[in-house]
């Protein structure tokens, strides 16, 4: 039957990735527009971080299901660091896709222990746990608003950054914020 959906042969209907917008006010408009789900941004920044790039899953027809916002800066060890904060509806798997991992999803039990960080989303704790990706990442996922929550960090040692830093994530398509911008980051990828 003819359908105007992304179809994957391995996964079925999907929401494409559309390629990363570079770091700028124009592009972040873009994205709040187009995005179904919360596009968060740790506010304030960490000292001597800049956003770097956005990214979105899904089609002009069913709107943004899922929103990225690259970060840049300095890792808390030794040298730089790259972040990455995914919001997704369930079954998209862009966050999944960015944490090296198979599936749309964290898999079965990722959350049966105690929270591995939290961090504040619109004014509440929100619990992440850690889940084994890519060796060279660091993951941490949980739920808000309904969605996902992927916050992903290279190399594996900045990931001390999301349970250290107190990170308060606003939403970006409820606030115009005078963001700091940097240059496009490579782990928007293709």
């Amino acid at each position: 039957m003819w359908s105007s959906a992304w179809r994957c042969d391995a996964h079925g209907d999907v929401a494409p990735y559309q390629p990363p917008h570079p770091p700028s006010g124009e592009s972040l408009e873009i994205v709040r527009k187009a995005a179904v789900v919360p596009v968060w941004l740790p506010w304030p920044l960490p000292s001597g971080w800049l956003v770097t790039g956005f990214a979105s899953a899904g089609d002009q027809r069913t709107g943004a299901r899922a929103s990225v916002v690259a970060l840049s800066g300095p890792s808390f060890v030794e040298g730089p660091a790259d972040l990455l904060v995914v919001a997704e509806e369930p079954g998209v798997g862009l966050g999944a896709a960015f944490a090296g991992l198979e599936g749309t999803d964290p898999g079965s039990g990722f959350d049966s222990g105690p929270p591995n960080a939290k961090i504040e989303v619109l004014g509440h704790p929100t619990p992440l746990w850690c889940v084994k990706g890519a060796a060279d990442r660091a993951v941490y996922v949980g739920e808000a608003l309904g969605n996902w929550l992927w916050v992903i960090a290279w190399p594996f040692e900045a990931g001390c950054l999301i349970a250290l830093a107190e990170l308060s994530l606003w939403d970006l398509r409820d606030h115009d914020l005078d963001v700091p911008f940097g240059a496009l980051s490579p782990r928007l990828g293709g």
